[in-house]
């Protein structure tokens, strides 16, 4: 079998150096999920227009009420008249504000719904197009994250980040020009102080993205250690290792704590350091509007002037001070969401980036009239380059023969079968069926004309009716019922509560493991394939139900092309021809009893001498 990757493998990585990501193309790649929407995008966004420009008309505002009031030449009943309409004119933009942040909201969460949807269909389809090997050489768990924490950290930077960011920017331009628009030199004064503020939002970000990475990683080790125990949890038990795997989780989850502790550290004090800096250049900004609102008020400065500043001014000026920061701080939190979204977004591209298994499939032959006549030739293969599994292995299979492949674990024999349907691809050699090379055959259309009972079975949520018609789609019911009659299921089927219609969960946790077994045969049974591949297929059933599945096996098998893999001798006395398999090579071959009267490795498991490792 294929290597898998423990989690101190999988983990080894993360004390590696992390390169820079490519936060633009990351970006880039988000947005186009956007491109369907375009127009509740474009909505949004003149909402957010409308709310920033109808607070910051608001704002200003206050100028001519303050200086209307502070006016001692006019008269107090156009004072008042002119106090009311301002007011009135003030709730009116300030209502406008708030109309267009509602709808600016509820238009943007169906953008980040429907654009999460998109993003998961493609994800989801892209697994399921990806080669056996990528799923030997990532933890489950690892790949569900993907799902679940990476997708939803996207998810909340499009629900508010992205909207937030932009209405910071259209804000912070409206005020950096009202601000100059009021007093020039006071404007130039407090946007001279945006630089140093800017700049050390930069500096944390810079050391932020390293950690959020090394953080969604972790975490992505951390799920698939759980997932991997929570499966194998009566290994643990049956073994008492309930120690030992607590030991390998505090491990894999202090370097979790560590990687989170860096990015919520840095992330966190960032707010902080903002609003310490933003508050410097408040105070600053309001000494010295104060000093020329004085000086402008005592005739120091004349009316006329480029520094003059009214009472009226001085109060609007302020405001837009204090709004001035308050975009730059919250673009600043936003970045540790914006940082956490990448990386997710960094690892879901990484797995859409992966070479499809059907990557090279175009133009490929697809097969039609299969006879199954297969032939292996000169096969050499192995799952890395440090070590071979197969050596020039040779045989073939006649149209409706039986094959037989005996020998101890690790021999090659399922090897055999994973390169037959195309898991894996020969390193050198060949496998043709009908005289066809198999690397020339479109993947599906070979998958179409090979049935596979696998040692390990997988039942699917849904009714039994459903798990047996996986085997093919398009069957009616009386057809999955001849396919349990033949792989001796349709027995306990019917005495299960709702027969045929009882639904199975938690992969067919309420059935034996020889029930589950005889449903994934039956799977086998309905599919018209004319080769049929038996990986251990009575391995979890009892000697009496196996003469039974025995029975309904020979018809299945008939006028197919079989090729069997089997510890239980007995069972394939009736092959055409049986292959002994010992460290990658084929030490005997022939019938049973041409092989019994070889007296070599065969007859020894046989007999008894000796037993299958």
């Amino acid at each position: 079998m294929p290597p898998q990757m423990g989690p101190r493998d999988r983990f080894a990585r993360f004390g590696e150096k992390v390169r820079p990501r490519d936060v633009k193309k990351s970006i880039g790649r988000l947005l186009s999920y956007v491109n369907e929407d375009k127009g509740k995008m474009f909505l949004s966004i003149s909402c957010v227009l409308i709310s920033a420009g109808a607070n910051l008309a608001g704002t200003y505002m206050l100028r001519p009420i303050i200086d209307n009031l502070s006016d001692k030449t006019a008269d107090a009943a156009a004072k008042l008249q002119g106090l009311i309409t301002m007011l009135a004119l003030m709730a009116i933009l300030y209502i406008i504000g708030v109309i267009a942040s509602f709808i600016q909201s509820r238009t943007i969460i169906k953008v980040s719904q429907n654009t999460l949807k998109r993003i998961r269909d493609d994800l989801f389809d892209k697994l399921q197009r990806l080669h056996i090997r990528y799923y030997d050489m990532n933890s489950a768990g690892d790949i569900m994250s993907r799902f679940t924490n990476d997708v939803d950290n996207i998810g909340q930077m499009f629900d508010t980040t992205i909207l937030q960011c932009f209405a910071g920017i259209i804000t912070l331009v409206g005020v950096m020009v009202l601000m100059l628009v009021t007093n020039l030199p006071l404007a130039l004064i407090t946007i001279t102080l945006a630089p140093l503020i800017a700049r050390a939002a930069a500096e944390i970000t810079k050391h932020t993205r390293k950690y959020y990475r090394l953080q969604q990683e972790a975490l992505g080790a951390v799920n698939g250690y759980i997932e991997e125990t929570i499966t194998g949890q009566k290994v643990v038990k049956v073994f008492n290792h309930e120690e030992k795997s607590k030991e390998e989780f505090q491990r894999l989850n202090e370097v979790l704590r560590n990687n989170q502790n860096y990015a919520n550290f840095l992330g966190g004090i960032m707010g902080p350091c903002m609003n310490a800096m933003s508050q410097i250049s408040y105070t600053i900004t309001a000494f010295i509007g104060v000093m020329l609102a004085f000086a402008t008020w005592t005739g120091r400065i004349p009316a006329s002037s480029i520094a003059a500043l009214s009472i009226g001014e001085l109060a609007v000026f302020v405001s837009y001070s204090r709004q001035f920061a308050r975009p730059i701080n919250e673009i600043s939190n936003q970045m540790n969401v914006i940082m956490s979204a990448l990386a997710g977004a960094e690892r879901v591209f990484r797995v859409m980036d992966e070479v499809p298994e059907t990557a090279f499939d175009s133009n490929r032959v697809k097969l039609t009239r299969v006879k199954g006549d297969v032939v292996i030739k000169d096969v050499t293969f192995g799952y890395t380059p440090y070590k071979t599994i197969l050596k020039n292995i040779s045989m073939y299979a006649h149209p409706g023969q039986k094959i037989a492949l005996v020998g101890s674990t690790g021999a090659g024999k399922t090897t055999i079968i994973n390169l037959l349907t195309r898991f894996y691809d020969v390193n050198s050699g060949a496998i043709t069926i009908d005289g066809i090379d198999i690397r020339d055959i479109d993947r599906d259309s070979l998958r179409e004309n090979i049935a596979v009972v696998l040692q390990d079975t997988h039942l699917f949520t849904g009714t039994v009716m459903e798990n047996i018609r996986y085997g093919r789609l398009d069957a009616t019911d009386d057809e999955v019922r001849a396919a349990a009659v033949t792989s001796c299921a349709h027995t306990f089927i019917k005495n299960m509560p709702d027969g045929y219609d009882t639904v199975l969960t938690g992969d067919g946790a309420n059935l034996s493991q020889g029930q589950r077994q005889l449903l994934n045969i039956a799977r086998a049974a309905l599919s018209k394939a004319p080769i049929l591949i038996l990986d251990e297929a009575t391995s979890s059933v009892d000697t009496r139900t196996e003469q039974s599945i025995n029975r309904g096996m020979d018809a299945l098998m008939e006028d197919r092309t079989t090729f069997v893999i089997a510890h239980r001798l007995s069972t394939i006395r009736n092959s055409d021809a049986i292959m002994v398999l010992e460290n990658g090579e084929i030490i005997e071959r022939g019938t049973h009893d041409e092989l019994l009267a070889m007296k070599g490795r065969y007859y020894e498991l046989y007999t008894g001498i000796k037993e299958l490792d």
